[in-house]
């Protein structure tokens, strides 16, 4: 007798039949404990006791999909959308190079100043025909075209240092572009202005001083100046075009050390975490059982 075979007379092997009926006067058998309700089961496993199947983002009807990300984003969870860039507007492209201009070109002022400082004034000598050399071979002609070289080549540095930082939207060809024409427009002012400091008093010695007296000429440039297209376009030469050169050449080596694809400043994405702290991180599955282990409690 045993609890899968309750029948003493019948065999084990015997095919399932009913049970005899009991004999009069005895005590009815007692009815089996009804079972009890299968308990939930422990986390990890199905129903039926296996493991449970953990459904990726998107499949089945209970799993539990990860954040999706926007339609079009680039960003990953937890790193902030990047800001779209700035819609080029063609006026405000046009005001920006012109803003850039006219401010160099009246920076040419102050720079011409300093060139007349600088440069040393050329004697002469009042004869009949006019002002001649008072020596045979000056040198201060050659070492005015020489600080306008170094000055001008100093401003265009300065230049392109200044319009990179200032004008961080504006990185590229726009800036470049307002950085060489500025450039071009400073430096015959500062031509002009500088050439000009002492010229009046120049001018009154040379018609009304005596033959032989002898006074100085104000620093002016022999290796560049302006030539006109058509009478009408000027056409800077010599001098005049190293500012330009010295800003296109700086401005282009900042952009090649740039360390930003797009020459603006960029967040550094190593400061933001890749996984995002209000995305719960998804529990790990259980690993299935092995072939012939045992059977979990199923309550």
């Amino acid at each position: 007798m045993s609890p899968d075979n309750p029948d003493p007379e019948r065999h084990v092997d015997d095919a399932d039949r009913p049970a005899p009926p009991p004999p009069p006067g005895a005590a009815p058998a007692e009815s089996a404990p009804a079972a009890p309700p299968p308990a939930a089961p422990p986390p990890g496993f199905g129903p039926g006791g296996g493991p449970a199947s953990t459904a990726y983002p998107g499949e089945g009807a209970g799993s539990t999909a990860y954040p999706a990300e926007g339609a079009g984003s680039t960003a990953y969870p937890g790193e902030p959308e990047p800001a779209p860039d700035e819609p080029r507007r063609p006026l405000r492209t046009v005001a920006t190079v012109l803003g850039a201009v006219l401010a160099l070109a009246v920076l040419g002022g102050p720079l011409g100043l300093l060139w007349a400082v600088l440069a040393p004034d050329t004697p002469v000598l009042k004869t009949a025909e006019g002002a001649i050399y008072a020596e045979p071979q000056p040198e201060q002609p050659i070492a005015a075209d020489g600080w306008f070289s170094l000055l001008g080549l100093a401003f265009g540095v300065l230049a392109a240092l200044a319009l990179w930082f200032l004008l961080r939207r504006r990185r590229g060809p726009v800036g470049l572009l307002g950085v060489v024409l500025g450039t071009l427009a400073a430096a015959p002012v500062a031509w002009q202005v500088g050439r000009r400091v002492g010229l009046p008093t120049f001018d009154r010695l040379l018609d009304s001083a005596p033959a032989g007296q002898a006074f100085t000429k104000p620093a002016d440039l022999r290796a560049g100046g302006i030539d006109w297209l058509l009478g009408v376009v000027p056409v800077p030469h010599g001098n005049l075009l190293l500012p330009a050169f010295g800003a296109a050449v700086t401005y282009t080596l900042l952009a090649g050390w740039s360390r930003w694809p797009g020459l603006r400043p960029e967040p550094d994405p190593a400061a933001f975490s890749w996984v995002s702290a209000e995305t719960p991180a998804p529990t790990a599955a259980p690993e299935p059982p092995a072939p012939g282990a045992a059977e979990p409690p199923r309550g």
